[in-house]
C-alpha cells in the first residue's frame, strides 16, 4: 500500500522545510504548530523532525513524546512510517525497547518513544542526552516533563518541535512559548482545517457540525478561549428519541455515591445508535436515607431486568460496590475510563454526530444536561461539581464503550491507494 499525497498548503510546506539550510527560518531553535483538529500538522511536523535529524546528525539520540507512548505508537508511527518507508527511508521499530532507528545515506540515528502524561513521567527522560526533540500534543504534558526533555537537548545545532490543539489560555505552553516566540526564537505556525488541502467541503461541514462551545472554538477554530456556560450546549430535542422495539447489544453505566447521588444507566444498541432507554437515579440527601451497596445491586438487577448485559461500566472509585456486583456473578464489570475533559470532548461528538439518543423518560439525564456547567472561575478546564451523577455515569458509557469508534477516524493531507 502506497500514500498517494495531496499538494500541500504553505504553512504545511513551511513546516516541512523550515530547518533547511536556503529556508528563511532555519535560524530559528524551534517550531511551534497549534490550531484545529485534523489541519495536517501531525504529518509535516513528523515527517519533517525525521528529515531533519537525518540530514544533520549521524549517531545521535532524539525523543518523539506524546502524552503517553502508546499514543505516539498510534498517532505517529503506525499510520507514518509507511510514509517515511516510502520515501526512501529505512525504518526499524522495535516496540520493546520503544526505540526507532532510521538509516539513510550512511546515516543512522535512534529516536526514542517516551510517555509524559503526568509529574512523574519527567524522571524517565532524565540523564539522556539529545539533538532534538519532538512533542506531539504538548497542552496534554505537564510542564516538569517538557522542560526535562528540553533541558537534554545539549547537542550542538540541536533544535525543539512542538504541536498541539489549544487549550485554556491560562495554560502554561501558551503563556510560556506561544506569547514568547520572539523570546524563544520560535517559528510560529497557526493552522486551521483549511490548510490542510485532502479535507473536502463535506468533511469541513462535518467538523463544523460536530463540536460547539469551547471544543468549537478550540477544535474547529483553533482558539486558545477559556471555557464558560453550559458543559453540552448542543444538547436539545435532537438528542433524545423513544426507545427502539429491539436492540442487539446492552450495557448498563454507573456512577457510584453513598453520600452523593448514585445514577445508573441502560443502554441499548439499535442500528448504529445507542440509546439510553432507561436510568435509576437516588439522592440520599433528597430522600434522607443511604442506601447499601446491596440495595443498590438489587436496583442494579431492577434496571437490567431480563436483558443479556454486556457489562457495567462502573464508576472507578467505586472499590465496594464493584466488589459487590462481581461476588454476585452476573454481570461482568468494567472500572470505567475517567479522563473528564476527554470523555466531556467524547460525549459531545457522541450527541452531535448522534451517536447516543436519550430516551424521554430518563428525566435526571435531561434535566443535568440543561444545568452541567463549567466552573468559570476556575485556573484550568472543570466542570462545577454539581448536576453531574447522570453526567459521569454517560461520560462512562462514551469513554469505555464508544472510545474506539469516535477516535478511529484520521484525516491528513494524503490519500491512500492501493
Amino acid at each position: 500500500m502506497t500514500m498517494k499525497f495531496e499538494p500541500f498548503s504553505e504553512k504545511q510546506l513551511a513546516t516541512l522545510c523550515w530547518w533547511a539550510p536556503n529556508s528563511p527560518y532555519s535560524s530559528h531553535d524551534a517550531i511551534i504548530c497549534d490550531g484545529a483538529v485534523r489541519s495536517g500538522k501531525s504529518l509535516c511536523m513528523f515527517v519533517s523532525f525525521v528529515f531533519w535529524a537525518t540530514s544533520s546528525f549521524h549517531k545521535s539520540s532524539f525523543a518523539i513524546c506524546g502524552r503517553t507512548a502508546s499514543s505516539v505508537r498510534r498517532n505517529l508511527l503506525t499510520p507514518y512510517l509507511p510514509v517515511l518507508k516510502q520515501l526512501g527511508l529505512n525504518c526499524d521499530f522495535k516496540l520493546s525497547q520503544g526505540k526507532l532507528t532510521v538509516k539513510t545515506n550512511g546515516r543512522e540515528n535512534t529516536f526514542f518513544i517516551f510517555g509524559g502524561k503526568d509529574e512523574a513521567s519527567a524522571s524517565l527522560i532524565q540523564g539522556m542526552t539529545l539533538s532534538g526533540v519532538m512533542f506531539d500534543e504538548v497542552a496534554l504534558m505537564p510542564r516538569s516533563f517538557v522542560e526535562q526533555a528540553l533541558a537534554r537537548c545539549s547537542v550542538k545545532g540541536s533544535k525543539f518541535w512542538f504541536n498541539c490543539n489549544p487549550s485554556n489560555p491560562t495554560h502554561w505552553f501558551y503563556n510560556e512559548w506561544i506569547k514568547n516566540t520572539a523570546q524563544k526564537n520560535a517559528l510560529y505556525l497557526h493552522f486551521t482545517m483549511k490548510e490542510n488541502p485532502s479535507l473536502s467541503p463535506e468533511i469541513l461541514e462535518r467538523y463544523e457540525n460536530m463540536y460547539s462551545g469551547a471544543f468549537y472554538e478550540r477544535f474547529v477554530k483553533g482558539r486558545w478561549v477559556a471555557a464558560d456556560g453550559l458543559i453540552y450546549p448542543m444538547f436539545s430535542d435532537k438528542c433524545m428519541a423513544n426507545c427502539p422495539k429491539q436492540c442487539k447489544s446492552f450495557y448498563i453505566s454507573c456512577d457510584y455515591g453513598t453520600v452523593n447521588p448514585t445514577s445508573m444507566g441502560l443502554w441499548g444498541y439499535s442500528e448504529g445508535v445507542w440509546y439510553r432507554l432507561n436510568e435509576y437515579y437516588y439522592s440520599s440527601k433528597k430522600q434522607g436515607a443511604q442506601k447499601t451497596d446491596e440495595e443498590y445491586y438489587l436496583e442494579l438487577e431492577n434496571l437490567a431486568a431480563d436483558y443479556k448485559i454486556n457489562a457495567v461500566i462502573c464508576d472507578p472509585s467505586a472499590a465496594s460496590f464493584i466488589t459487590t456486583i462481581r461476588r454476585h456473578g452476573r454481570f461482568r464489570v468494567i472500572p470505567a475510563k475517567n479522563d473528564v475533559l476527554d470523555g466531556i470532548r467524547r460525549v459531545s461528538v457522541a450527541l452531535s454526530s448522534g451517536q447516543i439518543k436519550i430516551s424521554p423518560h430518563c428525566k435526571d439525564s435531561i434535566r443535568e444536561f440543561s444545568l452541567y456547567r463549567w466552573d468559570e472561575g476556575a485556573v484550568k478546564d472543570c466542570p462545577i461539581k454539581e448536576n453531574d451523577h447522570a453526567m459521569d455515569d454517560i461520560r462512562y458509557f462514551v469513554s469505555t464503550v464508544l472510545n474506539k469508534n469516535l477516535s478511529s477516524s484520521v484525516a491528513v493531507a494524503a490519500k491512500r491507494s492501493v
